[in-house]
């Protein structure tokens, strides 16, 4: 009887998957070349990709105030924009830049870039489902903790 349980949940689970799979690619059917190339260029210039330059201008004073190039990645928070650049293989800057009604960027990309019209991109990163672990402990605590010590 378990079994016959076990085998209609698992049957059950690769309906719902099919099903969810299915969804997905009739909604992602239904979208329009332009949109499907925009989502993969943010994607590519998220994984530090593309090439950028984000300008940051003053309105009221008609002058560029900040510019920074390379492969940025860019999220906007409304009231300041995170730009994250990859300087190196292992090697990242951070900037957090202040927005308000008289100061606006704009990013440009310096170079075209290769993605398709017909299929979304998804990247999977091992790191990111299992992440580095770092233990920031004392030494001494360490030792004290040891079973031996006790």
């Amino acid at each position: 009887m378990c079994g016959e349980l076990t085998r209609g949940k698992g049957a059950m689970r690769i309906k719902r998957f099919a099903i969810a799979m299915f969804l997905m690619f009739l909604a992602a059917g239904c979208q329009d070349d332009a949109d499907i190339a925009s989502y993969n260029l943010s994607k590519s210039a998220d994984n530090f990709e593309i090439d950028r330059r984000i300008v940051f201008y003053n309105g009221i004073t008609d002058t560029y105030m900040l510019t920074i190039e390379g492969r940025c990645s860019i999220e906007d928070q409304e009231n300041q924009l995170e730009v994250t650049c990859k300087l190196g293989s292992d090697s990242f800057k951070k900037h957090f830049l202040g927005l308000s009604d008289n100061v606006t960027y704009f990013a440009e990309q310096l170079d075209t870039a290769d993605v398709s019209v017909f299929h979304h991109r998804i990247t999977f990163k091992p790191r990111q489902i299992v992440p580095d672990v770092d233990l920031r402990n004392s030494p001494g605590e360490m030792i004290q903790d040891r079973p031996e010590n006790k």
